[in-house]
């Protein structure tokens, strides 16, 4: 792939490594969500001399705890039912790796770890999409939580729409998400239309550029060099975060589209990350140790122009005319659309008795991977949900979620924005103890 690296002990530790493989850890033995995903990656990492690189050091990854997921989700049947030491520990990595950065032991961090996160959402019921727990989410809830962070952006070029991010998130003016993606008309989870902006008090903040099956290297980075780029740069948040699914790439085989590795490293450099984490790729042989090389050469600072990769017969796929001008009719879109003020068909939101009310369905295609906490639930179900903004004069707002399901009973949750005012305190209060919505 590369020359193998040499060492120059001069060179300063540019980015950190947290590898976590879940060795013992399976959705089903031939499941595209295995551990060999990782494991053919890391070896093949360790051969190329990536571990030697003074300027690349491996970490280990600590286990996430219970109220690093009670940050950004909520649990109706407690947390217990949707998680595994595997995804406890999936999550430590990701924020070993924020807080690497926090702390200035590194510039940047990548967690390569599994299993991935960005399809679970707000409220958990089960598992969407692979994900039980949302990496990502939790990793941002704790670096606000321990180093002060409030501005931060999460660019997610995982193929498959970063939905759960997105519902995690779509109430929050000061997360910024950005989602590139196949068009979900085309694949799962058949969300994340260009429309899609954000909630009323958070409109803009969230950013979705859905792209035709088949786009090559010039779609996606003219995407992130129209789109991408001037939103982060007018928006300067604290910490960028790459939600980096790899399932982009010409060889694999449950997506449609055509980024080589090279396009992934040029693509990681102009998002330039401060954390990456890994989310989906399942070309395990074809893609991975190729497009997770040249992620970590392009955060490392290191040049990627010897990377070689098995290519299609007549070379790099290309991105078609009408591709890109598509993309451009997209950027046009959504640079007007998030300065205008946001509309209540788009934000999904009506104003009722004080409240933004919007309503939800939320399909669930597994559950729990962890054998001993099933109970004979359905593999598929659908999660209602009913959500509540307080249309507050002094704060972004409390959320308040009614949610249910068929494996669980209505249960109703408060979130609070940063810095809420008294009266927003009071309706979380009331939910937390009493269970009471709407306020006496």
């Amino acid at each position: 792939m590369t020359e193998k690296m040499t060492e120059n002990a001069n060179e300063e530790i540019g980015l950190g490594l947290i590898f976590f493989p879940a060795y013992d850890w399976a959705i089903s033995p031939r499941h595209p969500e295995r551990e060999e995903r990782l494991l053919y990656t890391h070896d093949q990492l360790r051969e190329d001399g990536v571990f030697d690189h003074s300027r690349i050091r491996e970490f280990r990854p600590v286990p996430a705890e219970a109220e690093d997921a009670g940050r950004a989700h909520f649990f109706p049947l407690g947390l217990e039912t949707v998680a595994s030491l595997p995804h406890f520990i999936a999550a430590g990595g990701a924020i070993r790796a924020g807080e690497l950065v926090a702390e200035k032991k590194v510039k940047k961090a990548f967690a390569l770890v599994r299993p991935p996160g960005h399809h679970a959402g707000k409220v958990v019921h089960g598992g969407r999409g692979f994900c039980n727990i949302n990496n990502e989410a939790i990793m941002v809830e704790s670096l606000r939580a321990k180093y002060g962070y409030r501005r931060i952006a999460i660019v997610d070029t995982d193929c498959h729409h970063g939905d759960g991010s997105q519902d995690v998130f779509w109430y929050d003016p000061d997360l910024l998400f950005i989602s590139l993606h196949q068009d979900g008309r085309t694949l799962y989870p058949g969300s994340g239309a260009f429309t899609e902006l954000g909630g009323p008090r958070s409109w803009g903040a969230t950013v979705n550029i859905p792209l035709p099956p088949e786009t090559g290297d010039e779609g996606f980075l003219l995407s992130v060099r129209e789109i991408v780029r001037p939103i982060l740069d007018e928006w300067k948040p604290e910490l960028v975060v790459n939600s980096a699914g790899q399932d982009n790439h010409f060889s694999d085989p449950i997506t449609n589209m055509k980024i080589t590795a090279r396009g992934y490293a040029e693509m990681s450099r102009l998002i330039d990350p401060d954390i990456a984490v890994l989310e989906g790729g399942y070309a395990i042989q074809g893609a991975l140790p190729y497009t997770n090389l040249g992620i970590i050469l392009s955060m490392a600072g290191l040049d990627w122009s010897g990377l070689r990769e098995p290519l299609p017969p007549g070379g790099a796929p290309r991105t078609r005319g009408e591709v890109l001008d598509y993309v451009k009719k997209v950027a046009e879109f959504i640079h007007q659309s998030r300065e205008e003020p946001p509309k209540e068909a788009l934000t999904g939101s009506v104003l009722k008795n004080g409240y933004f009310v919007r309503r939800k369905s939320i399909p669930y295609d597994s559950h729990p991977a962890d054998p001993q906490t099933q109970r004979n639930w359905p593999s598929y179900f659908t999660e209602n949900r009913t959500e509540y903004l307080r249309d507050c004069p002094d704060c972004p707002g409390v959320v308040v979620f009614r949610s249910s399901s068929e494996v669980a009973p209505e249960k109703v949750f408060a979130w609070l924005p940063p810095n809420p005012c008294e009266k927003c305190r009071e309706v979380k209060e009331a939910v937390d103890q009493k269970g009471v919505f709407p306020p006496a």
